[in-house]
Parts: C-alpha cells; structure tokens; sequence
C-alpha cells in the first residue's frame, strides 16, 4: 500500500486522476481528463444524419407551405384549394417534426458535455473533501 500522495500509477495518485503541472489551466486538465476516458461514440454518424434531416424537413415544411399558400390564393378552383391547404398542413406538419428533429440532436451535444462536466465537477469536490479529510 502506498503512502497518501503517492504515485500508485503513472498519472494516478490513489486520490484519483493526477492533478497535472500546476501551470495547467482548469479547462486543459478537464479535456485532458476527458480524452483520458476513452469513450467511443457509436452513433456519431447515426446523430449528425439526423440533425441534418431534421434541418431539411425544416426547410422544405416552410418552403411547401408558403407554396401551398401562394396555390390556394391563386385560384378561385376550390378543389384546388382544399388541395393547396392540405399540402400546406403538411409542410407545416414537416416543419414542426423536422424543428424536433433538429432541436432535439443539436441539444445532444451540448447535454452531453453538460453531464460530462457536472461529473468531473462532483469529481473534484469529492477528491477535496477527502483531501480535507485526511489533513485533519
């Protein structure tokens, strides 16, 4: 057993992660820590294809229902009208499920590093603490 502050691995100490040169900032040590984690995203690409469809049915919903409004004013037809309006109901319908869509895996990320952070913040409460603890 290792006496405390001691190395009991290369970049350990047996309180948790090594704290690094003392000139290193707060934000290098957590990216450091991070990449020290290893932790592979499978569905990386899988994400990015859905932000991006959630992007294009933004698009086209907006793009489908101003087309459809401009149709339905545009004749006096009222079968092309009633037309006009449900494809317009479906752009909107396309705009609202591609908005989800996008929010939804835009947020991922940002929640992602978020969780990341609130646990390497627990981290180094917890390391203080104990290090508190043992000077007393």
């Amino acid at each position: 057993m290792s006496t405390p502050g001691t190395s009991t691995e290369p970049g350990r100490n047996e309180n948790g992660p090594a704290a690094g040169p003392p000139d290193e900032a707060r934000a290098d040590r957590f990216v450091r820590e991070l990449a020290e984690l290893k932790i592979p995203d499978p569905a990386a690409g899988r994400a990015a294809l859905w932000l991006r469809l959630g992007a294009v049915l933004m698009a086209a919903g907006v793009a489908l229902a101003a087309a459809a409004y401009a149709v339905s004013h545009g004749t006096r037809d009222p079968l092309l009208q009633r037309d006009a309006i449900t494809l317009g109901l479906g752009g909107v319908t396309a705009a609202v499920a591609g908005s989800a869509l996008f929010l939804r895996y835009s947020l991922t990320g940002f929640l992602r590093f978020w969780m990341a952070r609130q646990s390497y913040d627990l981290a180094r409460l917890a390391d203080r603490l104990l290090e508190r603890e043992a000077r007393r």
